[in-house]
């Protein structure tokens, strides 16, 4: 058997350790989980707190709530200053509300009963090759989080953290000044456009998502000032896409789908494209080997929820069904890759 070396930061462990620490990752996501959901960070803002006060404003018991604070500081999240006082460290502070990037929306969200309840399950989906998120729910995850509006708030605050960091390596990666319009399929909210669009006085755009989704975006884009150069449709992009544009844009849609679904959606990609149209999918591309990569974690999340992250040659093998040419991936100083396709 081939030897596999342990990552640097693990290395001055024994193997044991290691699987020991790499085990219990829940007692600490779960502990961050009650933080950031009582927003202790945000309590901690001005001044270093007791756990007695702390606990008033948060209305939970203080012993408990020290036991957790306690065991949060051990690993650099909060600090104990003095006997059962409590402030922020450099880690903490990305958990209050209004911080630069702020994570509080993202470990609140991993948490949720919702969201936990489907890695409880994953033993069934490894089993089946099913979703366990339709197992425990009973339904497919967007039509859950369209029928739990805060839940889907959450969820749409938790991806904004993902987006902000990825929009700006995406822009600073690939050149979009090169096309006169771009089709944002699936847009969401339409952030990773509006970035663009203020980056170039002469790029228009059509964001095309559901109807729900594309009026939460509207008020965006008024407020942006840019409403003139956007063009707003509802539609779904399993029945057909809009055409006329000179770029199509996937940003995190073709990674909710199975194979299936995916192709599919670039299929009706196609039909609605130019011969000289190109097809730009955002995706984390998994490398091949044994490097740490957060898409290949992010791909088991997918497992869970009915989709899947994939490697170069799983792209290639869609774009060749739905009648494209993967002609190059662009890497970002994100996860993200840019896939850049053309007609075949």
């Amino acid at each position: 058997m081939a030897k596999i070396d342990q990552p640097e930061n693990l290395k001055d462990m024994p193997p044991s350790m290691v699987l020991m620490q790499m085990t219990t990752g829940k007692w600490v996501s779960q502990a961050i989980y009650v933080a950031a959901k009582l927003g202790i960070a945000d309590l901690l803002e001005q001044e270093p707190k007791s756990c007695e006060e702390l606990a008033e404003s948060a209305q939970v018991d203080p012993e408990a709530l020290y036991r957790v604070l306690r065991a949060l500081a051990s690993v650099g999240v909060f600090s104990e200053v003095a006997d059962r006082r409590f402030c922020l460290t450099p880690i903490a502070e990305c958990l209050r509300t209004d911080a630069p990037g702020s994570l509080r929306a993202l470990a609140t969200m991993c948490g949720e009963r919702w969201s936990w309840d489907m890695w409880g399950q994953i033993l069934y989906s490894v089993k089946t090759g099913k979703p366990s998120f339709d197992y425990v729910h009973k339904m497919r995850p967007f039509e859950f989080l369209a029928r739990n509006p805060e839940d889907g708030r959450l969820f749409d605050q938790a991806m904004a953290v993902f987006s902000t960091a990825e929009n700006a390596a995406v822009i600073a990666a690939y050149d979009f000044s090169q096309f006169k319009k771009i089709v944002d399929v699936g847009a969401g909210h339409g952030r990773l456009l509006l970035s663009m669009l203020k980056a170039s006085s002469q790029l228009e755009a059509t964001l095309f998502d559901l109807a729900p989704v594309i009026e939460g975006a509207r008020a965006l884009i008024n407020e942006a000032g840019i409403a003139e150069r956007c063009n707003l449709i509802s539609g779904d992009f399993f029945e057909s896409i809009p055409p006329g544009g000179d770029a199509y844009l996937l940003k995190h849609i073709i990674h909710d789908w199975d194979d299936a679904s995916a192709i599919k959606i670039l299929t009706n990609c196609r039909r609605a494209m130019g011969k000289k149209a190109r097809l730009l999918i955002i995706e984390m591309v998994i490398p091949p080997g044994n490097a740490p990569f957060p898409g290949k974690f992010l791909d088991l999340e997918m497992l869970l929820i009915g989709g899947r992250e994939r490697m170069e040659a799983e792209y290639q093998a869609m774009f060749n069904s739905a009648g494209f040419n993967l002609t190059r991936i662009i890497p970002t100083q994100s996860p993200v890759s840019v896939i850049e396709g053309t007609p075949a």
